[in-house]
């Protein structure tokens, strides 16, 4: 088989996972806490036809040598941990992270995952939880008597007792921190595990040792640029179309070689 077939095949195959990558960007761009994705490619193993600097004659050598390419393939997909837009909500359970730092969940099988998505609500206990039900790190638990919730910069929790009761801090949110944020394995329901590659988690309170700020009655917005999106998706189709003609090219030219030769 002709080599330009099977390069212009990895190169169909290469967009076609960056379509795929494009259009979860899209498919996401009202998801809370969402982080972009972006393909990354490499290219494969060169032919070393000629090598560079060997001998053309006793006397010269070749300044580039002859090295053909065998095509592309997407290698790895990065998450962009870029800070996206803040939403107000005026809801007290909302909560967003300015910064670096991810809020950590405790997941039924008894794991951490981490999230951005700081939209919470209240168990039938009190228990701060995820629309998932799932718990935040540490519990909070809010009071049955409490008239508001106020929640600082720094994640402390404050309820306002009802009946003149007075404010009481009951709990205390802190953030964690990873030394390569694109290293954790995103698992789906706005939750991230750690990984090798993301290092050991860092736990701190908001506002130290590098860590974000939290801002209640807000939520993050995924960090998706639609226009740009859209411009990485007709690039990706005219990629699409010219590997595709790259392949009729060859089929033409295999073609008028079996009819004439």
């Amino acid at each position: 088989m002709d080599a330009s077939l099977w390069i212009a095949k990895t190169g169909l195959t290469a967009q076609q996972t960056r379509m795929q990558v494009i259009s979860n960007n899209l498919a996401n761009v009202n998801t809370t806490g969402f982080k972009k994705d972006r393909a990354v490619f490499e290219d494969l193993l060169y032919q070393n036809i000629v090598p560079a600097g060997g001998q053309t004659d006793a006397n010269s050598q070749t300044p580039t040598g002859l090295l053909l390419g065998t095509g592309t393939r997407v290698m790895a997909t990065e998450k962009l941990h870029v800070q996206g837009n803040m939403i107000t909500t005026e809801n007290a359970l909302d909560v967003a992270v300015t910064g670096d730092g991810y809020l950590s969940i405790q997941q039924a099988d008894g794991t951490i995952a981490y999230t951005r998505d700081g939209s919470f609500k209240l168990s039938a206990e009190g228990q701060i939880v995820t629309a998932g039900g799932e718990a935040l790190i540490p519990a909070i638990n809010i009071p049955q008597n409490a008239a508001s919730i106020t929640i600082g910069r720094d994640g402390t929790v404050t309820a306002e007792l009802a009946n003149g009761g007075g404010a009481a801090q009951i709990g205390q949110i802190q953030l964690t921190r990873f030394v390569n944020n694109s290293g954790l394995q995103a698992m789906g329901r706005n939750l991230l595990a750690a990984t090798e590659a993301s290092g050991d988690p860092i736990v701190s309170i908001p506002g130290e040792d590098g860590a974000g700020m939290l801002m209640q009655g807000t939520l993050e917005a995924s960090n998706v640029n639609v226009v740009e999106e859209m411009v990485n998706m007709i690039e990706t189709q005219r990629a699409y179309e010219v590997n595709s003609k790259a392949i009729s090219a060859a089929d033409g030219m295999l073609r008028f070689l079996n009819n004439n030769l």
